[in-house]
């Protein structure tokens, strides 16, 4: 009976994990929620009920599209424009934290050095900068300005 409920409470803590969590996490769920087990315990019963984690989840799967067309650089290194909003550079960086990696994209006036439009997410997709030019635009609306990113 013991078993019963304490299976419950694994495949509550498996299931809540999308099938990601072996049983040392699980194991570990458990214990935080203050349930008295042993991790072989959780591994035993995970194992004769079939519950397994997934493995490779994490592995990115990029594709491959058709190749990029190059456009002319008009800036030609020169980064130090005579009026505002002439120039805008765009750049990503990534940011080690706690909970992982936070990336960042800036968009920069080469003019003021001001930052015109920024975006932070977990991931490095298009959208990201995407988000930080129309953070740019949306803040400071553009005439005739060349947007640089590398």
């Amino acid at each position: 009976m013991e078993d019963a409920r304490l299976l419950r409470l694994i495949r509550a803590s498996f299931k809540a994990s999308q099938d990601i969590y072996g049983a040392p996490r699980v194991f570990l769920d458990l214990r935080e929620a203050g349930e008295t087990c042993s991790k072989h315990r959780v591994a035993r019963l995970m194992r004769e009920n079939g519950l397994r984690a997934l493995h490779g989840y994490r592995m990115r799967r990029w594709e491959v599209g058709k190749p990029a067309v190059v456009t002319p650089n008009l800036l030609k290194r020169q980064f130090s424009p005579t009026k505002r909003n002439a120039a805008w550079a765009a750049d990503i960086t990534h940011i080690r934290t706690w909970q992982g990696w936070l990336y960042l994209a800036v968009v920069i006036d080469l003019f003021s050095r001001k930052v015109v439009g920024w975006a932070a997410g977990p991931t490095i997709h298009r959208e990201l900068v995407l988000n930080a030019l129309a953070s740019a635009v949306k803040q400071e609306p553009p005439r005739g300005t060349i947007i640089h990113s590398h």
